[in-house]
């Protein structure tokens, strides 16, 4: 199962949920959380929290007071909040500040996985935080893949 904003966090039931963090920077990213997405979409036990939202619109003001974004940010932050698993991907192609900016949130929550490939501008950083956190760290999608095949709960 896929959970996409703005649709409500209510269909995680009982299942093991991870919420795509990282790189979205349209235009720019890969969408690695379809292919993620699609390892996992006819699994009864995995619900997956995708902030890829199918109907963004860009012209939407990244301010508190335009309603679809708070509610974009909103919506993120409570799926982060209610995930078993938060997996942090950072694309050598993109900046990524809003995902380094969670990355920080949710670092002592010990519900992190990350992938920083060389190449992202601020892989120092991110690896630095993930040492200090014990946080896990991967080199690729497919140890993503691999990591919540092997991890989730039945």
């Amino acid at each position: 199962m896929i959970i996409k904003p703005p649709y409500p966090l209510s269909g995680i039931g009982h299942k093991f949920s991870v919420f795509l963090a990282g790189s979205i920077e349209m235009g720019v990213a890969e969408n690695w959380q379809e292919r993620i997405g699609c390892e996992f979409q006819a699994m009864e036990t995995v619900c997956i929290l995708n902030p890829r939202r199918d109907d963004w619109d860009s012209s939407w003001k990244q301010e508190i007071g335009d309603p679809q974004f708070h509610e974009q940010v909103s919506w993120e932050l409570n799926a982060m909040e209610r995930a078993d698993l938060i997996v942090f991907y950072f694309s050598p192609e993109t900046k990524s500040p809003v995902s380094m900016l969670e990355l920080g949130l949710y670092a002592r929550s010990g519900k992190i996985l990350v992938c920083c490939p060389e190449g992202f501008w601020r892989k120092g950083n991110v690896d630095i935080v993930c040492e200090r956190y014990n946080v896990k760290r991967v080199n690729n999608l497919e140890t993503i893949i691999d990591y919540i095949e092997n991890n989730k709960r039945l």
